[in-house]
């Protein structure tokens, strides 16, 4: 499996891809990360990693289907046949879903369907639930709707703020991340309507 990572900021979830594949643990390649943002740490980790990027701002573009194209165009070059959204933040296009249908996949820091877009751990907290955690899933055209192929727990504390709640969820996302991607590659999941099947 030859992935493609789209990442805007600091590129932990990438680093943990980046650390399986290196290890063995996930049968894959990283073959690209791409940015809409100049100087995102995740370009950093890719190159200290050998990892060829790309950065391609969204300025200049007339829509958000025509900068998805050239994001297309840029994997294709690079051979992906996989993309994870790793802390991307923009919303993609069908244009990018048709290129590569039931395989773009996304983490969220949330059980979904509860607690959906953003300040997802913040959401947590003021709703006052006393488990969340992360989610898997294949994106399709909603915000965080997808098919769901993993998820992990995290308690709420009671003394925990936005800062302690995302750290401690973050580590569920690095592991079920990976997770979900090993499965994909060893070619274990079916989508079978909204369910995702392990086979």
């Amino acid at each position: 499996m030859r992935i493609g990572v789209l990442a805007s900021g600091r590129g932990t979830n990438l680093q943990a891809i980046l650390d399986a594949c290196a290890d063995g643990r996930l049968p894959a390649t990283v073959a690209l990360v791409v940015s809409d943002r100049e100087g995102a740490r995740a370009l950093a980790r890719a190159a200290a990693a050998g990892v060829a990027t790309r950065v391609i701002p969204p300025a200049g573009f007339p829509d958000r289907a025509a900068h998805d194209a050239a994001v297309v165009e840029a994997l294709r070059a690079a051979h992906a046949d996989t993309v994870v959204l790793a802390g991307y933040m923009r919303l993609v296009t069908p244009m990018l879903l048709r290129a590569f249908p039931n395989r773009v996949v996304n983490v969220h820091p949330a059980l979904l369907p509860a607690f959906p877009g953003l300040h997802a751990q913040r959401q947590a907290l003021e709703y006052g639930v006393k488990v969340t955690g992360c989610t898997v899933h294949f994106v399709d055209e909603g915000v965080d709707t997808g098919p769901i192929i993993l998820q992990a727990p995290v308690p709420v504390a009671d003394d925990d703020d936005e800062a302690r709640l995302a750290a401690r969820i973050l580590v569920e996302e690095h592991r079920t991340l990976v997770e979900a991607l090993r499965l994909l590659a060893e070619g274990r999941l079916a989508v079978d309507g909204r369910r995702v099947r392990i086979r």
